[in-house]
């Protein structure tokens, strides 16, 4: 009977400590949703994320959605600063804001060169062409998804480096850490496996975390 008891107060305990987690993590969300601007949901079908200053930043996750984001963007007449990978195979990366600071110029690089290309390849740093909207042009001859940029193009150097947290209630992959959150960066895991790690780690649906991992395979990244 001894036994019996000592098993039923530790089993309490695991589950007063998992309850406890949960909350947390539920608060957290209900902060996070209080301190983001509210925007139109439609982002969502994107790649996209939150800077650490508020700034909402999408990306195509293929040719159509670049084209589609992209063209819209023209039509909007919004001066918007936008980016790619110097190389093909990247987001068009847009800040949702006129204003971006250095800060979130320096996270929206990370976040398109991380879910471009160089990430399949296990590249670990990528170079990032850096406009606005209203360089950008459009030809017939042009491929879906392809556009033509004028001069001038500043460029970035940067490292490819995610870290997995909470935005708006879904798991991000997002370019700067947060209390809690785990570093990811290319490797040698299969994305599909990972994710079913990240799943159990973060206690979210295996496709939540499926959906938030670029193209590519995995390893966790330890600072020490």
């Amino acid at each position: 009977m001894a036994t019996k008891k000592k098993l039923t107060k530790v089993s309490k305990k695991t589950t007063k400590k998992k309850l406890t987690k949960t909350a947390k993590r539920h608060n957290q969300e209900i902060k996070e949703l209080v301190q983001t601007p509210q925007e139109n949901e439609d982002y969502e079908k994107y790649r996209w994320f939150y800077t650490s200053e508020r700034k909402l930043v999408i990306g195509g996750k293929n040719a159509e959605q670049n084209e589609s984001i992209v063209k819209e963007l023209i039509e909007s007449k919004k001066d918007y600063v936008v980016m790619h990978t110097k190389s093909p195979g990247s987001p068009f990366a847009i800040i949702k804001s006129e204003n971006p600071s250095a800060k979130d110029l320096e996270e929206t690089a990370i976040f398109t060169a991380s879910f471009s290309r160089a990430w399949k390849l296990g590249a670990k740093k990528a170079v990032i062409d850096i406009f606005k909207s209203k360089q950008i042009y459009k030809k017939e001859e042009m491929k879906t998804g392809t556009f033509g940029v004028s001069q001038p193009i500043e460029r970035q150097v940067v490292e490819l480096k995610l870290y997995l947290t909470t935005q708006r209630g879904k798991l991000r992959a997002v370019p700067y850490t947060k209390k809690d959150s785990i570093t990811i960066i290319p490797g040698k895991v299969p994305k599909e496996r990972f994710a079913e790690q990240i799943s159990v780690k973060m206690e979210v649906p295996y496709e939540e975390a499926l959906n938030a991992l670029p193209t590519g395979n995995f390893d966790f990244h330890s600072s020490k």
